[in-house]
């Protein structure tokens, strides 16, 4: 089945991507790291599923969606396609989404209480599938925004690494707004160690957005999200 986005577009999306892996590139440098140490993210929230397969034919292989009822037919468009990105759900994730995001996430970066991850290791289990849990981090004590408290993170990591169908991989969080990056990042680097000491393996860490990455990075972000670098201006969320 042809990808139906336009060329100019196509090649629009080349050019962004380009430009955004060269500064990406770069910022590893800066933090003396090697280029190919961080995994790219491109976030494709409100934007067609013409323009995700697109960067999926461009080489693009990890994609990153928010919203579960955007998401879910997105990845199913594009298997319908014959295309196979790596799927990283990245935003808020309620109980009652854990059974439709089981089916298609490879990544959940958004793990913050243990009642989800139960839900999402139960639905994971229903789908024989094993999907790749971070858990979020709320910096700033927050939770209202998600994320779990710092003090909580050494106790849900325990408890998704128990989960059989659920693989304990790290951290993410977003900085807190008002907050320096630097910042934000180090106290995340932080609770990477934590859930380190209850799985040595479990070392990524999801940290860094279009404004700040290149502090991220530099705190030793593993993966970063980025979505208005790669595909432009997002319209508003309806």
């Amino acid at each position: 089945m042809p990808i139906l986005t336009t060329q100019a577009r196509r090649i629009q999306l080349q050019d962004n991507l380009n430009r955004t892996r060269q500064a990406l590139s770069e910022a590893c440098a800066d933090a003396g790291r090697e280029p190919g140490s961080v995994r790219l993210v491109a976030v494709t929230k409100t934007f067609p599923a013409d323009d995700a397969a697109a960067l999926v034919e461009l080489g693009q292989a990890d994609l990153g969606e928010n919203r579960d009822q955007e998401a879910a037919p997105k990845a199913a468009e594009l298997a319908a396609r014959g295309l196979e990105p790596v799927w990283h759900f990245v935003g808020r994730l309620q109980r009652n989404k854990a059974r439709s995001v089981a089916a298609y996430a490879d990544w959940v970066h958004s793990i913050d209480r243990a009642p989800l991850a139960d839900a999402l290791d139960r639905a994971s289990g229903d789908r024989g599938r094993t999907v790749n849990a971070l858990i979020q981090v709320s910096l700033d004590g927050d939770v209202a925004r998600g994320g779990a408290p710092v003090g909580e993170v050494g106790s849900l990591a325990e408890r998704i690494a128990a989960a059989p169908y659920l693989n304990l991989k790290g951290v993410m969080a977003v900085a807190p707004l008002g907050w320096e990056p630097a910042k934000a990042f180090a106290l995340l680097a932080e609770c990477s160690e934590a859930v380190r000491r209850v799985d040595s393996g479990a070392a990524e860490i999801s940290a860094g957005m279009s404004g700040d990455f290149a502090a991220a990075v530099n705190a030793g972000a593993t993966m970063v999200r980025l979505g208005r670098n790669v595909l432009g201006e997002r319209e508003p969320m309806a």
